[in-house]
């Protein structure tokens, strides 16, 4: 048990006074200031907050995108540095905010992640665009011509290639009509019930995070300010900040 009564098995990824600062024009900025929080298996974690707040930085630290100043990241109970970098990228795999696909068929991007590069099989190809809610027949379609909810769905895809126990997405919806991003949090939310992945994912909007029904951190100026249950946070905030984001006062 931890201090907080947590089975240490349950905890799938934490950290423990994280910290990250970068060079500025005269001195040096806190983009990620001593964050310490308990990632648990199977759940769906948002981290929202206005722009310039560093729910990106936050990310990008899970899987040594970008390096810490300070602190420690723990993935299964060992320091993220133990691991080879290709390794754990496998293990906590990151959709980026713009999908970016590699130019060919849809099947080769999806080889693209897997271990020995070799294309799937049919079954295999079919059970991952199912997932992501595609049809089988767009496995030989051309990368570029595909719809942008379509590029993101195989981003998704991608990445579930690689098996991964935590998903990492960073806005995945930003560039989507109102439509298509409902879609993907319904996509999301089956995801994390089908394969039991833990979900970390950004977002600006905390209704969205109200949608997906999990849990919220708040993030203000690199500093985490809030967290909890995502509907009990938004609808009676403890902390000024969240008050001020959810009224649309901090943007």
């Amino acid at each position: 048990m931890n201090k907080n009564g947590a089975k240490i098995s349950d905890i799938i990824l934490r950290t423990e006074n994280l910290g990250r600062t970068v060079p500025a024009e005269s001195s040096s900025r806190v983009v990620i200031d001593s964050i310490s929080f308990e990632f648990h298996r199977g759940k769906i974690y948002t981290v929202v907050g206005p722009s310039g707040s560093g729910k990106t930085s936050l990310l990008r630290l899970f899987n040594r995108l970008d390096e810490k100043s300070r602190g420690e990241v723990y993935y299964e109970n060992r320091r993220i540095a133990e691991y080879a970098v290709t390794d754990l990228r496998r293990k906590i795999a990151l959709a980026f905010q713009i999908p970016y696909l590699f130019p060919g068929t849809v099947a080769s991007n999806l080889s693209y992640c897997c271990p020995d590069q070799t294309v799937p099989d049919d079954s295999s190809l079919a059970r991952y665009l199912k997932l992501v809610g595609l049809e089988e027949e767009l496995a030989g379609r051309d990368s570029e011509k595909l719809s942008v909810g379509q590029k993101q769905r195989v981003a998704l895809a991608r990445a579930l290639v690689q098996e991964p126990d935590i998903l990492l997405l960073d806005e995945p919806t930003s560039a989507l009509d109102p439509g298509a991003s409902r879609t993907i949090e319904e996509l999301i939310t089956n995801l994390n019930n089908e394969l039991q992945l833990t979900i970390i994912m950004v977002t600006h909007n905390f209704r969205q995070a109200l949608r997906l029904n999990g849990v919220s951190l708040v993030l203000v100026d690199g500093k985490l300010i809030e967290s909890g249950d995502s509907k009990a946070l938004f609808t009676n905030p403890e902390n000024d900040l969240t008050r001020r984001f959810v009224k649309g006062e901090l943007r």
